[in-house]
């Protein structure tokens, strides 16, 4: 699987604010499970939590919790994919609460933490967050999911020859229109 940002020395802070989480085994077993295509739950969360930081930090939102909620939104530790009869309900809808029943078990979360987490996937979530960094995560989440749906598209499509040729051929139509 594949990770999807590199650091820059300047993100210590970034490091700071997740170490005691990504360090904790539980968060670890995130390695194990796909989330989208060739990206683990780990590397997804990991990812959002970037986002997020960079994000509410450049807005003057608390970036602290939306980090540590980014990092902790899909702490569900199962296959999505695989239905489980003690599963209820739809992992689109289900896995919020989930995951935030898991990470209120290994680590001591806010309120505003513990909402984002719930209401990551709103609109889905009838309900929205409450607070702009709940917001924050909901849309770089869904935007690190179109972002690894995408790459693995992207290169299953120019695997192929044929696709790669149309592709040149498309792109130099383009330059000269």
């Amino acid at each position: 699987m594949k990770q999807y940002i590199e650091l820059s020395n300047n993100d210590k802070e970034f490091q700071q604010i997740v170490e005691e989480l990504i360090n904790n085994e539980t968060v670890q077993q995130m390695k194990n499970f796909r989330q989208h295509y060739e990206t683990s739950c780990f590397d997804h969360c990991y990812t959002a939590a970037y986002y997020c930081f960079l994000i509410c930090k450049k807005y003057h939102l608390d970036y602290i919790s939306a980090t540590r909620a980014a990092m902790l939104h899909d702490l569900f530790l199962y296959d999505w994919r695989i239905r489980q009869p003690d599963r209820k309900g739809f992992h689109a809808f289900t896995h919020g609460k989930k995951a935030c029943e898991n990470a209120c078990q290994l680590f001591n979360l806010n309120e505003k933490e513990k909402d984002i987490i719930i209401k990551h996937m709103w609109p889905v979530t009838i309900e929205p967050p409450k607070s702009l960094e709940g917001f924050v995560l909901t849309l770089v989440d869904k935007y690190c999911a179109m972002s690894e749906t995408f790459d693995v598209f992207k290169s299953r499509l120019f695997m192929k020859q044929s696709f790669r040729y149309a592709y040149i051929f498309l792109t130099l139509i383009m330059i000269r229109v």
